[in-house]
């Protein structure tokens, strides 16, 4: 038996679970997203931190062709120190002739094999999760337990969800048909027919700088599963997470004697991207992108020839109408925007709240009492000296700070601010980049100011005439700015009736009422659909068969017989 067989044998029941994973929708995981040392071993987190701390300062060793120098220049937003690791510089025209010749032979393997191989590719990173921790941590400025699990569990579930898309995709396509059919002679026509599934070519995955790997292992499976090669391009600041992913990926790779450049890293520095000489290349037949709307749309626009899947950039809402415990609610809203400073895509930016107030169980609370609620929320988690910390973790760059000050200062002369952005206290990293969030009141005729995306920890409330209306903006924005994920807080269940067709028509993803148990902007594998492709926000979701089907294509060969 190969190991590419022997892996699938391994992997059979995974595979086989998370298959039923995604038609049930149900939540399920075959990864740690806990980094408690109760379940990986008492040694493990200080391993983990011991390899970490001794890639710092040196060359990052990854044999792969087309190395045409060195480059590095990560700077760690808790210490503001430089990393000091330096990575291959490699040609890109190098890069895809290798990814083409590595191809060929994948081309050749199994459905059965593929998907051993790469199962075993997720299952080998999960053992790096408390390396992957720290270089996250030091790259994107995630706090631990989510980089634990933002590029570990979670991010390896997304990876697997795709991989069992993909294999349902191609198993459709049966290998071999006998077909018959009369024509006008006596005797029918017999063909047997042969069935290939034929990949694209070689496939770029482009990656965000906050959350490095959430989208690039579902576009790595998705590529590798359905044989195309993958040249990946992390982002410049956060090389670390995606190098430790390349390597492995090599690494099973070549132990299952297959040529490891299937895999390969195209890095690069802030002062010379090569992002759009990748795209340039004659070879490049598919476009994985997450980071901003503006330059998620020039690929959109001009990558003629490519398959290309974005994930960009949405103008994110809430929509409070009325609430059994606003107290909660505004904790729940409060929370999501501290998290990681609000550098998430599922952040919450927009608040609409009528000027009549918020209907409760108790009678009505004023506007004002709301959005003071709402404030005081905002500054008991910030304020928290041992929370506090754990949940604004550190903003990733420099941009995102003069960001919030531009806001601000645009927010003093067209709204009024109820709260001003500060440093969040971190006794253990005390020259972290720290932002709690700046909340603007804004006029809900400036939509220029609030109807676009804010990156960071900026967030507006905009009093309305009422919810409804608080509705008609919130998908309106949706729907010519992009939303990735909508949040309503209703107790009547009409008005959420009267309310879910607007967001139905502008392609926006609702959550509602979520105000307990979980962040309202968890997403989870295997169950929510992240992303439509609907709206601005991006033309891909994470994960449907619209999201591998189209990586290959079907060549027939038919012979009578």
């Amino acid at each position: 038996m190969s190991v590419a067989a022997r892996l699938f044998d391994q992997h059979r029941e995974t595979l086989d679970t998370a298959l039923k994973a995604v038609r049930t929708r149900d939540h399920w995981s075959p990864f740690k997203e806990s980094p408690s040392a109760k379940l990986h071993g008492e040694d493990a987190p200080r391993l983990g931190k011991a390899r970490f701390d001794a890639q710092l300062g040196k060359f990052f060793d990854l044999d792969q062709p087309g190395t045409i120098g060195t480059l590095g220049a990560e700077v760690s937003p808790y210490t503001r120190q430089p990393l000091g690791i330096t990575y291959p510089k490699s040609d890109p025209a190098a890069l895809f002739a290798a990814s083409r010749k590595a191809m060929s032979g994948w081309m050749k393997a199994s459905i059965e094999e593929r998907a051993g191989i790469i199962t075993e590719m997720l299952f080998a990173m999960e053992k790096n999760a408390f390396e992957n921790a720290h270089a996250t941590m030091h790259t994107a400025g995630q706090g631990y337990v989510m980089a634990f699990s933002g590029s570990g569990a979670n991010a390896l579930d997304r990876g697997l969800e795709a991989l069992v898309y993909a294999m349902k995709a191609m198993q459709d396509v049966p290998e071999t048909a006998s077909w018959t059919k009369r024509f006008l002679e006596p005797e029918p026509v017999s063909l047997k027919k042969r069935y290939v599934r034929v990949p694209l070519g070689p496939a770029v995955v482009i990656c965000c700088a906050t959350f490095p790997l959430w989208n690039a292992y579902p576009a790595m499976t998705a590529n590798l599963m359905t044989g195309n090669p993958v040249i990946v391009k992390p982002h410049p600041t956060g090389v670390l997470p995606v190098a430790m992913a390349v390597r492995t990926c090599r690494e099973v790779l070549e132990k299952a004697g297959y040529d490891p450049n299937l895999v390969l890293l195209a890095a690069d520095e802030p002062l010379d991207q090569i992002t759009i000489k990748l795209l340039e290349q004659p070879d490049c037949r598919i476009v994985d992108y997450t980071g901003s709307q503006r330059f998620g749309t020039w690929i959109e626009n001009n990558c003629p020839g490519r398959l290309v899947f974005t994930e960009t950039a949405g103008c994110n809402s809430v929509v409070i109408h009325s609430a059994n415990d606003f107290g909660r609610v505004a904790h729940t809203v409060a929370r999501a925007m501290v998290t990681f400073a609000a550098q998430m895509c599922t952040a919450p930016q927009n608040v609409f709240i009528s000027r009549s107030g918020v209907q409760t169980p108790d009678g009505m609370i004023a506007y004002d009492d709301a959005v003071e609620t709402l404030v005081s929320a905002i500054d008991k988690i910030a304020g928290d000296n041992t929370l506090g910390p754990a949940i604004a973790a550190a903003v990733q760059a420099d941009a995102t700070i003069e960001n919030v000050e531009a806001m601000t200062r645009k927010g003093e002369a067209e709204g009024n601010i109820l709260r001003r952005s500060g440093p969040v206290s971190n006794p253990d990293y005390p020259d972290a980049r720290t932002a709690s969030p700046v909340l603007i009141e804004c006029d809900a005729k400036n939509e220029d100011f609030y109807g676009e995306e804010r990156f960071g920890p900026v967030s507006f409330v905009i009093p309305v005439d009422s919810a409804a209306e608080g509705v008609r903006l919130a998908t309106s924005q949706a729907r010519t700015r992009g939303a990735i994920a909508s949040y309503l807080y209703s107790t009547d269940e009409s008005f959420i009736d009267s309310a879910e067709p607007d967001y139905l028509a502008a392609g926006a993803s609702l959550s509602i009422n979520i105000d307990r148990g979980m962040p309202m902007n968890f997403m989870g594998a295997y169950s929510d659909y992240h992303v439509t492709g609907l709206n601005p926000a991006g033309n891909a979701s994470l994960t449907d068969l619209a999201f591998v089907a189209p990586r290959f294509r079907v060549v027939q060969m038919r012979r009578p017989g």
